[in-house]
């Protein structure tokens, strides 16, 4: 009974969700025709996916940008995912373009979603502008497990992490590790990561790392820009403009991860046997994903 009440609820709460949407799509669609004689009918669906942990504020931020340069809304959905996080299920690919269905031209939109076949031709096709972003997967292991041990007290692994693991190493193993042994299991960092990997094959998505808006957030900004622009938007403003505005949407107080400015925490606290474990179960990975050059790090 109280499962049927938790369903009941947030399934209300989705669909007044749903509601505010499409409110904000009228306001938004009206004031587009009003100022600029455009259509939200007319511009691509934004989507930013990523690999779990990997800079998915950052990335949606900038996007959340765009209906300030041209013809997009912030729908306000909750992102379309794999797993529930309370209880570690799959998602079935009904449920999941269930969710991907209530969006449309002009929406902005986020998830973390593989690299399916059915998936990789919804965000390929004509109409849709979609990107992935990912992180250096030795900084995601220490970022998941402060998340599940400290943040997200409904992550149906935060007991396990909270209260049967004593100390950061031991976590760090796990998260490094995975559960397979778990009645909700999930897989090493390795195996988190492959379903994902094929995102990088299409140019029609781009891939970004979280390291590039650090790196050059300028740059990475007007790249995020540009790639929209070659899928179908068009901005009221000039380049240059738009960038600026783009930037200032970043926000370091609501986007923790990106709030230290660095990456590569890992080397203060990767301990010697953390770095061989990782090595043996993802070292080829931080190659594949350029990273590193070799196993000697």
């Amino acid at each position: 009974m109280p499962g049927a009440f938790s369903r009941f609820k947030s399934g209300a709460k989705f669909q007044a969700k749903l509601l505010r949407r499409l409110f904000r799509r009228i306001r938004r669609e009206a004031q587009v025709t009003r100022k600029n004689q455009m259509s939200i009918q007319d511009a691509p669906l934004l989507f930013a996916n990523s690999f779990p942990k990997s800079g998915t504020h950052l990335l949606t931020q900038v996007l959340e940008g765009f209906p300030l340069i041209g013809p997009a809304v912030d729908t306000g959905l909750p992102a379309v995912v794999m797993y529930e996080g309370a209880s570690g299920r799959e998602r079935s690919n009904d449920e999941i373009f269930r969710d991907l269905n209530h969006l449309s031209a002009g929406d902005i939109g986020y998830g973390h979603l593989h690299a399916r076949r059915e998936f990789i031709h919804f965000f390929t096709r004509t109409g849709v502008c979609a990107y992935f972003i990912l992180r250096d997967p030795r900084d995601v292991v220490i970022s998941h497990v402060h998340y599940v041990t400290k943040i997200e007290q409904n992550h149906v692994h935060h007991q396990y992490y909270a209260e049967v693991l004593k100390d950061f190493d031991q976590r760090l193993k796990v998260s490094i590790l995975g559960r397979p042994e778990a009645v909700n299991p999930f897989p090493d960092i390795a195996g988190r990561f492959d379903p994902f990997l094929d995102w990088m094959s299409h140019r029609e998505v781009l891939t970004l790392k979280y390291e590039d808006f650090l790196a050059d957030r300028h740059g990475t900004v007007r790249r995020v820009l540009m790639h929209a622009i070659s899928r179908g938007f068009t901005p009221f403003l000039s380049e240059e403009k738009a960038v600026y505005q783009l930037e200032t949407m970043i926000n370091p107080q609501k986007s923790p991860t990106f709030r230290q400015g660095k990456s590569g925490g890992w080397k203060t606290q990767f301990s010697e046997e953390n770095k061989a474990v990782f090595k043996e179960v993802a070292g080829d990975l931080l190659i594949k994903l350029g990273y590193e050059q070799n196993h000697d790090w």
